[in-house]
């Protein structure tokens, strides 16, 4: 009977092959480090694209609640945290600009299954993750849709060393808890466990608490001495109420918590109820001294309820301030199912890598009127009955059947001892079929879409090479920015755009990495260049305008344009030395290098329409701008983290780290400028080994000094309907300050 060290050897035979040494004197074997299954291709040094890679026992020392505070340690990611432990991410600034719940431009990968969620954001059990890897710059010759500015690929647990048991507690601020029960066993042929895990929070916002429940389980089974197969599930039930925004720089200081008092702003969506399962099978298999195979068959269901859309005016026109007064109930169900498989090869002049995604995706949404209300103010508008919206009402019955077949692959090959040329393509063949049957509509569209990378390194010295690329990413246009006539004929605002295209974003990258006695570095200047940007003819978020015949009706098309360029900066040195840092830097500067038409909406967009307004309270106007050259909003120029680790002796770690960003827009419109800041975290981590048992305590404090700044702050129009488009027009919300927590976790 084979031993696991043996099988795990055999397996990963292709792995060792891929380290390439950078001597002089013999380039020596190379082979592929990339892959979209697993990540058992972790080699940089003849990786063309800037990639960083967080361990899981990084994640787990850390003791986070949202996965944010790891991610800071990787210059050019920005997160949104939307409650608990799930994210909205970004990467080199790349659709910062956008928050109503839009993909966010990166690629997903959570064990070779493409993640995407109805709101746009990530979950992931905290306490499950083997390893994060990040690829910077287009990654759709990777990943396919929606890499415009990288890829996130996320691993979970597995092997023999993961077959452990443990149980852990943790307590914090807010009511804040954590329980977590895990078994596990191996054997010389298997190994598997079983994890369930609940954390839950009444939240320093009002309405703003969540109770999220996962349940994990895996199983590898050794076939023989040269191949595996692994299982997994993963099973998530999320519940979380509000975001916790507040309205304008004034509540902000004296309601921060957004205690509804029925003149602040309310949350645009609330009380999320989210399912999740994800269900996967991968097949390893090492052909021989230099060729392997990886199988992927995945199963991802997402199964999300929401409620949208506060109701502003009652059907009699009277304005309407109870907390839980929403138009819609939104009821969202996806499933994506594929197969991917990767052939890679490798030798001492070049490598290949040959792959095939395929993936049938099924998107059903529905929503239905919550409560009657009027869509205008006044007796006089609400009597007109076109202005009334009915409890009960079905206002949406649709689904989407989206069909990717694509081909993808790597060449490697060495020029010379020292230089490296790589060369990657994929073809994505897309279709979507799209059926409403609220109104009777059949609509099917296709797009064929190539993308590349083209990229090489050049060793300079045995510990320090310097690498190039140029690569690409994409984004197809969604069912209703192709069909928005279509899907609603009766609506004269919004127009249909048959003829959109894919946006392209082009990815420009030099780098130098390597190591010394001291620290591992990695530096990268870039510029992502974005084509044909899928915009709103008036704007993002922004208004039709009555009197402007070009703008009378939304319609999407390619129209906007961005340009993201920077510098990123990346020192670590040996975590296990007495003293050890990380430094992550990033300076980012984006710009809309396109961005003609913009419809500002001055008044309450619930009024009457006036070309010169006299009351904001009951009318509204529209002011025309064009933004082009304006800063991308959202997006700090300077972004700063620094953590400083001392191993006090081999039971006790401290840690503090320094997380700081400059000054950044709230608004397209580069009026409303949110101050920088800088704050401070503390850790330690205390941990023995008794009787065979692991024991690890642990007590962290975020926000040490307790600094009063924003989470998040965005503005597009004017939301107080005052007239005037200023700090009070924005939605903040509020950190919640010093934030203590603490926890003890045993392994055995």
């Amino acid at each position: 009977m084979s031993k696991p060290r043996r099988i795990s050897h055999s397996i990963l035979l292709s792995t060792l092959l891929v380290t390439a040494s950078f001597a002089t004197e013999n380039l020596g074997i190379i082979g592929i480090d990339s892959t979209t299954i697993d990540d058992r291709f972790t080699s940089k040094q003849t990786e063309v694209s800037n990639t960083a890679t967080i361990s899981g026992e990084t994640v787990d020392e850390a003791h986070i609640e949202n996965i944010q505070q790891v991610l800071n340690r990787i210059p050019g990611i920005t997160t949104e945290v939307t409650g608990g432990d799930k994210f909205k991410l970004h990467i080199r600034g790349v659709e910062n600009q956008r928050y109503m719940g839009e993909k966010p431009g990166v690629a997903v990968v959570i064990d070779g299954v493409p993640v995407f969620e109805r709101t746009g954001s990530v979950n992931i059990d905290l306490d499950n993750i083997e390893s994060i890897k990040v690829v910077k710059g287009g990654a759709s010759y990777l990943f396919g849709e929606d890499a415009l500015s990288g890829a996130v690929i996320i691993t979970t647990k597995k092997g023999a060393k993961n077959s452990y048991s443990a149980v852990g507690v943790e307590a914090g601020s807010f009511d804040y808890r954590k329980y977590l029960l895990r078994g596990g066993y191996a054997t010389d042929t298997y190994n598997f466990y079983v994890q369930g895990s609940q954390r839950t929070s009444d939240s320093f916002w009002e309405n703003g608490g969540y109770d999220n429940k996962y349940l994990n389980s895996k199983f590898q089974y050794y076939i023989d001495d040269t191949s595996d197969i692994t299982a997994g599930i993963e099973l998530s039930d999320r519940n979380k109420d509000s975001h916790g925004t507040v309205k304008g720089v004034t509540e902000a200081e004296t309601n921060p918590t957004s205690a509804y008092n029925g003149t602040g702003d309310r949350d645009y969506a609330r009380k999320f109820d989210v399912q999740l399962a994800k269900y996967f099978l991968t097949y390893a298999k090492t052909i021989n001294d230099s060729s392997n195979l990886l199988v992927n068959v995945y199963q991802y269901n997402d199964n999300t309820n929401f409620i949208s859309g506060p109701i502003k005016y009652d059907t009699s026109g009277a304005k309407v301030t109870a907390d839980d007064a929403y138009g819609t109930n939104n009821d969202y169900f996806q499933i994506q199912r594929g197969i991917k498989s990767e052939l890679r090869t490798s030798g001492e002049t070049f490598a290949t890598m040959l792959g095939l995604d395929l993936r049938d995706n099924y998107y059903e949404n529905k929503t239905n009127i919550l409560q009657s209300y009027c869509t205008r103010m006044g007796a006089t508008a609400c009597s007109n009955p076109n202005n009334i919206k009915t409890a009960g009402t079905i206002t949406g019955n649709d689904e989407t059947d989206e069909n990717v077949y694509a081909l993808y692959g790597e060449l490697k090959y060495a020029l010379s001892n020292d230089l490296v040329m790589t060369g990657n393509a994929r073809y994505d063949r897309i279709t979507m079929d799209y059926d409403d049957t609220l109104n009777s509509i059949q609509i099917k569209k296709t797009f064929n879409v190539g993308s590349y990378r083209l990229g090489t390194t050049y060793a300079l010295t045995p510990s320090s090479s310097l690498y190039a690329n140029v690569s690409t990413g994409f984004r197809t246009p969604t069912v209703s920015q192709l069909f928005a006539g279509d899907i609603d004929p009766t609506n004269t605002k919004v127009e249909s755009n048959h003829a959109l295209k894919p946006e392209t974003s082009y990815n420009y990258e030099i780098g130098l990495r390597g190591n010394t006695s001291w620290f591992d570095y990695d530096m990268a200047v870039f510029m992502i260049d974005r084509k044909d940007y899928i915009m709103a003819n008036v704007g993002q978020y922004a208004s039709t305008d009555p009197a402007n015949p070009l703008y009378t009706a939304t319609q999407y098309d390619n129209i906007g344009g961005m340009r993201n360029k920077g510098f990123e900066l990346s020192l670590n040195t040996d975590r296990k030395e007495t003293f050890f840092f990380d430094v992550a830097y990033s300076f980012i500067d984006a710009k809309f290098t396109q961005y003609d038409n913009f419809n500002l909406t001055l008044g309450n967009s619930y009024g009457t329409y006036v070309s010169t307004l006299t009351n904001p309270a009951s009318q509204y106007t529209i002011e025309h701008y064009n933004l082009t050259g304006n800063v991308v909003p959202r997006v700090p120029k300077h972004t700063l983290n620094l953590s400083v680790g001392y191993n006090y002796n081999e039971h006790l770690l401290l840690t503090t780290e320094l997380n700081a960003k400059s000054n950044y827009y709230a608004d397209e419109l580069n009026r409303i400028e949110i101050a920088g800041q800088a704050t401070l975290n503390l850790l330690a981590n205390y941990t023995a080994k008794i009787y065979g048992y692991r024991f690890e305590a642990f007590a962290r404090i975020d926000n040490v000094l307790d600094k009063f700044y924003y989470n998040t702050a965005r503005a597009s129009g004017d939301a107080n309907s005052d007239g005037i488009f200023d700090a009070e027009d924005l939605s903040i919300t509020v950190n919640p300050g010093r934030v203590y927590t603490a926890g003890l976790s045993v392994k055995f």
